[in-house]
């Protein structure tokens, strides 16, 4: 049956209420690399419950819908989805812990044809539970490959940041190690293709590979090293889209242009393999 458009605008999302604490973002940092330097200082703030604070990338996790394409009455083949972009809109810091809201909907499809897909975008708001105030504004990209030619529009509303045709004003090399998508999965993602080498087998992998959310905040990670002095409230916005799996333990390059005040364009990348990872990236910061 054809991808229905009217009915995934329409698709009710619940209404996810999720209280966190300081565990939880020390875990998430955990789950990014953060304090692998134990010596550290800078790093072992968003690991360290005595002055602790949250990456900006947490929003990523917080309130978040599970695998709604899955889960809800989508008509999406699921099996086939592919998590394309992801676009993050810090609006205040995130708190260590707190009690959050998350409403998602469905806000953009786009028709690629017969046989080439289609792409579904869903925005998830976050808000602090007890005063309403937007904490963040998050924007999932969903390439949809068993799912095209429904007869929608073909235009996409996003268009991909170009990378700086010269070298990186900076590059930073972000260890990752084999445990990293063990301890990440803690954060709410428990898919197996993570965890168990033989359903990471029967996708086609040798062994699992690290989530892509995590990727994304290695590469967050990297961005408030190289632009931010690790201050968080300075990181307001984040774009990326995924290329291609890392595998946990490989060291993640984090290649960065600077475009004028406030702004950059980032990618990420393992060396060791020659393969982007993270392309198209841009981020905003305040100085």
């Amino acid at each position: 049956m054809p991808l229905d458009p009217d009915k995934l605008y329409a698709l009710p999302f619940p209404e996810i209420r999720h209280a966190y604490t300081w565990r939880d973002t020390v875990v998430y940092g955990l789950g990014l690399g953060f304090g692998l330097d134990p010596t550290d200082e800078r790093q072992l703030r968003f690991v360290d419950e005595t002055k602790l604070v949250a990456t900006p990338t947490m929003a990523n996790v917080l309130a978040y819908p599970g695998f709604w394409m899955r889960d809800l009455d989508t008509g999406i083949d699921w099996v086939k989805v592919v998590h394309g972009e992801q676009a993050m809109r810090v609006h205040r810091p995130i708190p260590p812990e707190g009690d959050v809201v998350g409403r998602t909907r469905i806000v953009d499809i786009v028709d690629k044809g017969p046989g080439k897909g289609a792409l579904v975008f869903a925005e998830r708001e976050i808000s602090d539970a007890a005063t309403g105030e937007t904490l963040a504004t998050l924007l999932q990209t969903v390439f949809c490959r068993g799912d095209g030619g429904f007869g929608g529009s073909s235009t996409s509303p996003r268009t991909p940041h170009p990378l700086p045709d010269r070298e990186p004003d900076l590059s930073l090399d972000m260890p990752t190690h084999p445990q990293m998508a063990l301890v990440y999965r803690l954060s709410g993602d428990f898919n197996p293709l993570h965890s168990d080498p033989a359903v990471a087998r029967k996708a086609g992998y040798d062994r699992p590979i690290l989530h892509g959310l995590a990727t994304y905040g290695v590469a967050g990670h990297a961005l408030l090293a190289g632009l931010c002095d690790y201050a968080p409230e300075r990181l307001t916005f984040m774009d990326g889209r995924f290329s291609s799996p890392v595998f946990p333990g490989e060291t993640i390059t984090v290649d960065i242009w600077r475009e004028g005040a406030g702004q950059a364009a980032f990618r990420a990348r393992i060396k060791a393999r020659d393969v982007v990872v993270l392309t198209n990236g841009r981020c905003e910061f305040a100085s």
